[in-house]
């Protein structure tokens, strides 16, 4: 595995624990969990290369209350949290000029019940999304920060999502999903809790207990979105394929999402960037986009075209430029990056926020109530005329991967 650090800004940012903050050591009791807070305020407590770990941190959802800004310099600050989960982009603030930002982060780790743990992968071990800890990083071309609390909060209704390598939060630079970027689009009325894992088939994940972790969790009002077919496609045998093995674990899922109160949403695998020679794309899942399709009408789900959609927008780039919105870069592009990498699966940031405007235009199409929560700069999309790419300005993470996420 070839992962390098990056040399990014130094952000020399200091923060402290104010008198007002509970102990950092909880004690996993539901009235330590639930009178959870931290008050940092510059400049006595160090972060680590811009990244704020706060150990042992159970289990939920904490609103995080960021104050940007600096007495004495402009900044441009970008907030993410856990495996790269986007928050806020490139926030602007003039000299002496303060903005509140807040938003909802969810926090787990593998812990089921007693000794019940999910599953995870040998690759997985050391996740940020599967600690103790509760992980913020402050980035951007300029960051400045004043202050952060963070608090628990009860009654947030979470969007939890299962998925592949399309759907997850992508640890490391180039590689990105859009179930990471998905949160930067909605305000903090509202949680996004990433269950996604490279490599992931609907079957996979149950027998993983990824599902039954997620159940402990989820509650009356949340919603589970769904999406898989990817590696799904790849298995053999009597018992697989996208009317079998898959169809009935699609229906699990829904299942498990009412028996707990909460709203199931199906969505179709995203495209593959494989195009014909006229310059169309040529379709790679076979039977798994309509069976997803099937269970929908079966169950009345409602089902998000994401093939359909991420067709349109590879289309719409073209053969080339739908390179951009993709893992394809010349060798040497990153440091230590000796090879170049050419995927045609797996999105780059660009790309990755292309699809969260997918995923949320297809709520909006349901008429899904979680589009309330949209923040009031979203301003619709459309992927048949995406963003310029010259325009989507993302500062990385400092930690690069050249070996690709499991799956394809």
């Amino acid at each position: 595995m070839n992962r390098i650090v990056i040399t990014c800004l130094a952000l020399g940012l200091w923060f402290s624990a104010s008198a007002q903050s509970a102990s950092s050591e909880q004690s996993g009791s539901d009235n330590a969990a639930a009178a959870y807070r931290r008050e940092m305020v510059k400049p006595q407590w160090e972060s680590d290369g811009g990244y704020i770990t706060l150990r042992g941190v159970p289990d939920g959802n904490y609103r995080v209350t960021v104050t940007v800004g600096n007495r004495k310099k402009a900044g441009v600050t970008t907030l993410r949290g856990e495996s790269r989960r986007l928050f806020f982009e490139n926030v602007p603030t003039a000299k002496g000029e303060f903005k509140e930002l807040v938003f909802v982060i969810n926090k787990r780790n593998t812990v089921i019940e007693g000794d019940r743990l999910v599953r995870i992968k040998q690759r997985e071990q050391g996740k940020l999304n599967w600690d103790d800890n509760l992980t913020l990083e402050i980035s951007g071309s300029a960051p400045q920060v004043e202050k952060i609390v963070v608090e628990r909060v009860e009654g947030v209704p979470t969007v939890f999502l299962c998925g592949d390598s399309t759907t997850v939060d992508q640890d490391n630079e180039p590689w990105a999903s859009w179930g990471q970027m998905a949160p930067r689009f909605f305000d903090e009325r509202i949680c996004f809790a990433n269950y996604a894992e490279s490599g992931e088939s609907s079957n996979s994940f149950i027998a993983e207990r990824r599902l039954e972790k997620i159940m402990t969790q989820i509650k009356p009002g949340d919603w589970l979105l769904v999406q898989f077919g990817h590696n799904d496609e790849k298995q053999k045998g009597p018992d697989k394929g996208a009317y079998l093995h898959f169809y009935k674990s699609l229906k699990a899922f829904v299942e498990a999402a009412r028996s707990a109160g909460a709203h199931p949403v199906l969505l179709t695998p995203t495209q593959r960037r494989n195009f014909g020679p006229d310059g169309k794309l040529v379709p790679t899942h076979g039977e798994f986009p309509d069976a997803v399709k099937a269970v929908g009408r079966e169950m009345n789900v409602p089902v998000i075209d994401l093939t359909a959609m991420t067709t349109d927008l590879f289309e719409a780039l073209g053969v080339e430029g739908s390179k951009r919105a993709l893992v394809h870069y010349p060798a040497n592009t990153y440091p230590g990056q000796t090879q170049p990498l050419a995927d045609n699966t797996h999105f780059n940031p660009y790309g990755a926020y292309q699809v969260a405007k997918c995923v949320i235009e297809g709520m909006k199409s349901h008429g899904l109530s979680l589009t309330e929560y949209l923040r009031s700069d979203y301003a619709g999309y459309d992927p048949a005329s995406p963003d310029s790419f010259e325009s989507f300005v993302w500062t990385p993470s400092k930690v690069f991967e050249a070996e690709k996420p499991d799956g394809n």
